[in-house]
């Protein structure tokens, strides 16, 4: 009995084969309710778009962004982007600001990878994975992406990568700054994040 036969009886019969779903390391999450978030770092969200240069070259764009400020930490822009390049890019943050509690991503390969799975893993970092075929798991990042290919992507030719670089970041730093954000009081997540690490200093100890 060959493999088509099998298929065939599986169909008549309306069974299903059981999908393979990626591989959950150490660090991946058991999916819970997510908890109110009430400070900057708590989660964070990454993903990634495609686009092309003006000769129809590929690229991709690594977009990572803080749920709770709405801020764009990060767009790292190559023509391919694996596992190490989100390694690479959450290690660049952590030199500017704390890391976060939590990821959320998708099942892609890149963020399922060996690589990443061990950064998070070494750095408590909890990786909080979508379900297969549920973008509205991960609703912030995929209305920034929204916006991002909209406002910017969809706007410009891109020359080279380098080009590509440089006009995406000029909107990151327009989106952070200056674009007024409808969640925020219609203010720029940037001067959100601004005032609340202002209004929420812990007390000081006075010796």
């Amino acid at each position: 009995m060959n493999h088509k036969r099998v298929h065939r009886i599986y169909v008549q019969a309306g069974l299903n084969l059981r999908s393979k779903r990626p591989r959950r390391r150490k660090a991946a999450a058991t999916r819970l309710d997510r908890p109110v978030l009430t400070g900057p770092n708590q989660l964070w969200s990454m993903d990634f778009v495609s686009d092309a240069l003006f000769d129809g070259r590929r690229f991709r764009a690594l977009t990572i962004v803080d749920n709770f400020t709405r801020e764009c930490l990060a767009i790292d822009v190559a023509s391919s982007l694996r596992g190490e390049n989100a390694v690479s890019a959450l290690e660049g943050l952590r030199q500017c600001r704390d890391q976060p509690c939590r990821i959320q991503v998708d099942n892609g390969p890149e963020f399922i990878s060996m690589a990443l799975d061990r950064y998070a893993y070494e750095h408590s970092i909890t990786l909080d994975y979508s379900r297969p075929g549920k973008p509205t798991d991960n609703p912030f990042i995929e209305s920034f992406n929204g916006s991002f290919r909209d406002e910017c992507l969809n706007t410009h030719w891109f020359l080279t990568l380098a080009d590509a670089t440089e006009k995406i970041e000029s909107w990151r730093a327009d989106y952070n700054d200056f674009r007024p954000h409808s969640s925020l009081a219609d203010i720029p997540p940037a001067q959100f994040a601004k005032t609340f690490c202002k209004t929420h200093q812990p007390p000081t100890t006075l010796l």
